[in-house]
């Protein structure tokens, strides 16, 4: 297989496992731009970025058309997401923490996929958890909604932003403890894909302009990358996710272990 054609795969399979499953853009590529092809962490978080956005969309359309996105869920995390986005760009300009050494990203890389592999491994526990306190007690916990999505939005503004790491999985199991009744695994996947695109956007286009995307690289992934959120995100609608989920989370514990060994 030649060179050139290895980041449009990386984009197939990455796309593909976005579209199922909601996560996989940030946990999985960047590790993989970073590992396999040499990227700088920096350049790998900016890139990622914009891919993530790029390629989502095309998921969304999918999930909007079978009516799987609870857009007011979107609205409540944006709320929190987007500004702290903004916000933390500001701070990385302002301080020059763009600048920063890549050891200290690859660091906050390796612990974002540790702390989304628990997520993603404890998530079963956590939808029961929410289910019983919406259940046991729903008039407070119903009241507690709304600020604690916005609140998830802030966590996930700032994680997405300086890894590129957190929009999906990290959203998910936020989404699967705060809904446990409202949304269904398709919703899930769904509402998680439809905030992570302006969420995405706006931290790609923040590191665009401190120079950490790579053009080339970027258009090599999307070749593979919209036919896989396609194809993913029709599969979604009728697949059990819970052999995925777990499969992805061993795969990224081992790559921080990975990455923290290098």
């Amino acid at each position: 297989m030649q060179l050139e054609s290895m980041p449009a795969l990386a984009g197939l399979l990455v796309g593909t496992m976005v579209g199922v499953t909601g996560v996989g853009g940030g946990s999985l590529m960047t590790p993989i731009l970073v590992m396999l092809f040499g990227i700088a962490p920096t350049t790998a978080v900016g890139t990622d970025l914009l891919y993530a956005s790029i390629t989502k969309m095309f998921g969304v359309g999918v999930h909007h058309g079978h009516g799987t996105v609870d857009w007011q869920v979107v609205r409540r995390l944006a709320l929190g997401s987007l500004p702290a986005a903004a916000l933390t760009l500001a701070w990385m300009h302002f301080s020059e923490a763009s600048r920063i050494k890549d050891g200290f990203i690859i660091s906050m890389v390796a612990t974002m996929l540790i702390i989304t592999a628990l997520g993603m491994l404890t998530k079963d526990w956590l939808h029961g958890l929410g289910r019983k306190l919406r259940v046991g007690n729903a008039d407070q916990f119903k009241h507690l909604q709304p600020v604690l999505t916005v609140l998830g939005g802030v966590v996930l503004g700032v994680m997405v932003t300086l890894t590129s790491i957190g929009a999906g999985a990290l959203g998910t199991v936020m989404l699967v403890y705060l809904y446990p009744l409202r949304l269904n695994a398709a919703k899930l996947v769904g509402t998680d894909l439809a905030h992570a695109i302006p969420l995405a956007l706006i931290a790609g286009l923040g590191h665009l302009a401190l120079g950490n995307v790579n053009w080339t690289l970027l258009l090599n992934l999307l070749i593979g990358s919209v036919p896989g959120v396609l194809i993913g995100s029709v599969i979604s609608t009728r697949a059990p996710l819970a052999f995925i989920r777990y499969a992805i989370a061993v795969v990224l514990g081992a790559v921080a272990v990975k990455l923290l060994l290098t």
